[in-house]
């Protein structure tokens, strides 16, 4: 494909690029030396869950595959084991190699749902960044100043308010950053978030007599929500690796205002057809329910194929619309004759703890046989009965002698 048609694919959705006429140039190159741009995308694992807000920037990295460059994935071990300060009110916990190398494998494991793994270069940076001594750290902080680094909105907050910033933080930018001169990176992707770190990519290059990357950013998806950014801690995700079933019913929770972000930003749709389907939505022309429940059906349908999207869909219809029970639900066997509605919530694993599961009730998220039940109250346990945490969580709960 010529240069210029790459570089309309690849501006799609991007937020920005830093330059589009320094892309242009390095497509070109790339296209009359037939010789691959290096792609690098940087991931800390610093837990070990990739959702859809990962996949934005995930998906424009395998849109360079499709174009025939070369993608290397760096599994930031070495990274990781400082933390990223971006967006951090404090010192962030260091993780373990342990932790990292855990929670490494199951990214892995995750992210090639999304990119193809043979074409796929997966680094560790702890292959050059552990190797490098006292001398070579001294004369990489030396490429920086402290001045310029306040600059940056978390640690120039943190200043202002007095909170304590570790000098370690501060090599989290000039690490990264230099691993794209270890790597010799053309081109370096990452959410806009990552903006400081990713131009100091292309600073560290220059400094190393290396010709700068382009910086390529992509918005950051916002949560089910519909306020904050995609987050598991906020408890606002979708999991790239969640059942058909749990993947469609998340989507269906989102509110009707973010569908067309979402449509742009996990979906395969042409821009044609979102544009048309966004117009239909202004005119009163398509039902939001209908839009939502292709938009559900789309996402799932690119982690778990189209038959199991059809199968999501026929299940949402059958518990969420007709108000049906799903077909199976697992079976939770208790031994006590009465227990504690929150603690029953807690050991199925529909809450982390008891004062979460009391959150739950307060809300009204909780049923029992399809009753809604705000009280904490003590269950009898000699009848077996559905309990239902939020619109997806289904058990039935036996005593230990009554199980059918």
């Amino acid at each position: 494909m010529r240069p210029e048609e790459q570089l309309e694919i690849l501006r799609k959705n991007a937020a920005e690029i830093i330059s589009e006429e320094e892309l242009l140039n390095k497509l070109k190159k790339s296209y009359e030396e037939k010789r691959p741009l290096k792609v690098k995308l940087g991931l800390d694992p610093t837990a070990p869950d990739v959702h859809l807000g990962h996949a934005v920037v995930l998906r424009k990295m395998r849109q360079f595959q499709e174009l025939g460059h070369q993608v290397i994935l760096i599994i930031g071990d070495f990274t990781g084991m400082i933390g990223d300060p971006t967006g951090k009110s404090e010192t962030r916990k260091q993780l373990s190699r342990e932790e990292i190398y855990e929670n490494a494998k199951t990214y892995k494991e995750q992210v090639f749902k999304i990119l193809d793994p043979d074409k796929t270069k997966v680094v560790f940076n702890s292959e050059w960044l552990g190797r490098m001594t006292f001398e070579e750290v001294i004369k990489l902080a030396s490429k920086y100043t402290v001045a310029r680094m306040l600059e940056r909105e978390d640690f120039s907050k943190r200043f202002s308010e007095g909170k304590p910033i570790s000098i370690h933080e501060f090599f989290y930018p000039l690490v990264q950053g230099y691993d794209s001169v270890a790597l010799n990176a053309d081109v370096e992707l990452g959410a806009t978030e990552q903006k400081f770190n990713i131009l100091m990519g292309r600073i560290l290059q220059k400094e190393y007599g290396q010709e700068p990357q382009i910086a390529v950013l992509m918005p950051i998806l916002v949560g089910t929500d519909g306020k904050r950014k995609m987050s598991k801690s906020l408890g606002n995700y979708i999991g790239v690796s969640d059942s058909p079933e749990e993947m469609y019913g998340k989507v269906m929770s989102i509110p009707d205002e973010i569908m067309i972000e979402y449509y742009n930003l996990a979906t395969d749709l042409e821009q044609s057809e979102i544009e048309k389907i966004a117009e239909d939505l202004k005119e009163g022309r398509a039902n939001p329910r209908d839009v939502k429940m292709r938009l559900a059906r789309e996402i799932v349908k690119l982690y778990h194929g189209h038959e199991e999207a059809l199968k999501a869909e026929e299940s949402f219809v059958r518990v969420f619309q007709k108000k049906d029970l799903p077909d199976e639900i697992p079976v939770f066997e208790i031994k006590d004759e009465k227990i504690w509605l929150p603690k029953l919530i807690t050991l199925v694993g529909f809450s982390s703890s008891n004062s979460e599961a009391l959150r739950m009730l307060r809300q009204g998220a909780v049923k029992i046989n399809g009753e809604k039940i705000m009280d904490p109250v003590d269950l009898e346990t000699d009848s077996p009965f559905v309990l239902q945490v939020g619109k997806r969580k289904f058990v039935k709960v036996v005593g230990s002698s009554k199980q059918s």
